[in-house]
């Protein structure tokens, strides 16, 4: 089964309707230190990113965020990393925040390599010369290793937070009932097996206790990754989504540090 079949046996609402909970903006001012920009795909659709930028020699991190997450809801944490000497820019998938078009697993691939040559373009035309960065949360590690994997001679390291190593065992704990769809394992993408093709310095940050994607993912996904410089973090009492607020300032520090190396 090529690439393509593979992603289109998830593309069905049985999937969708538990993977992806768009919403759109709240219409509030966007702060005087963000920028948003829209990304155009062949088919018609504009992506909505929001970047948060600081000193163009600066590293840059290209953000995927989770599933029911949008660009708005970084604008707290982008004025961090900024603090931190960090660019953060933030990308939203198909129907939520800014984007038009509904969200898919196929279209969330793709629509990362335009946002990847996009940004590729972009920093370049504007001189901006700080490293970029791939970075993916929890749905958004899918993203993130995908470009890891298919380009990975045009970024300089990637971060994963609460990342997935395994698609099947996911979709079930979310409770689809894959053997109802006659989805088999071999028919799924794989993180793991994803990142194995890639051996840039990469960062797995990952809570303890974390309910919705269990630690051994992370650890899975570290295990595989064939990186020469590679780190794993764990937040010790974080779950999915308390590491940041667990976590604090360390967050940001592990961060800086592993891309500063």
């Amino acid at each position: 089964m090529s690439k393509k079949e593979d992603l289109l046996v998830l593309d069905r609402p049985e999937i969708l309707n538990f993977l992806f909970h768009p919403r759109k903006e709240s219409g509030r001012t966007v702060p005087a230190f963000a920028l948003n920009q829209n990304i155009a795909t062949d088919d018609g659709i504009h992506i909505g990113t929001r970047l948060y930028l600081t000193d163009p020699d600066m590293p840059h991190i290209l953000f995927f965020h989770g599933n029911g997450e949008i660009a708005e809801d970084y604008d707290d944490i982008g004025s961090i990393y900024m603090n931190f000497g960090l660019n953060f820019l933030v990308v939203d998938y198909r129907g939520y925040g800014r984007s038009n078009g509904s969200p898919g697993i196929s279209s969330m691939f793709s629509d990362a390599h335009y946002v990847l040559k996009h940004f590729s373009v972009w920093l370049e035309k504007n001189q901006r010369k700080g490293p970029l960065w791939i970075m993916g949360r929890s749905l958004g590690s899918a993203s993130a290793i995908e470009l890891a994997a298919s380009f990975p001679e045009k970024i300089n390291g990637l971060i994963i937070e609460s990342g997935f190593a395994h698609t099947l065992p996911l979709l079930q704990r979310l409770g689809i009932n894959t053997e109802t769809l006659n989805i088999e394992d071999s028919q799924v993408f794989s993180n793991a097996k994803k990142l194995s093709r890639f051996d840039g310095p990469t960062l797995i940050i990952h809570g303890q206790y974390d309910q919705t994607i269990p630690l051994q993912h992370g650890q899975d996904l570290f295990a595989r990754s064939p990186a020469a410089r590679k780190k794993m973090h764990i937040i010790n009492g974080a779950d999915h989504n308390t590491l940041l607020m667990i976590g604090g300032r360390q967050y940001f520090e592990i961060i800086r540090e592993f891309i500063n190396y």
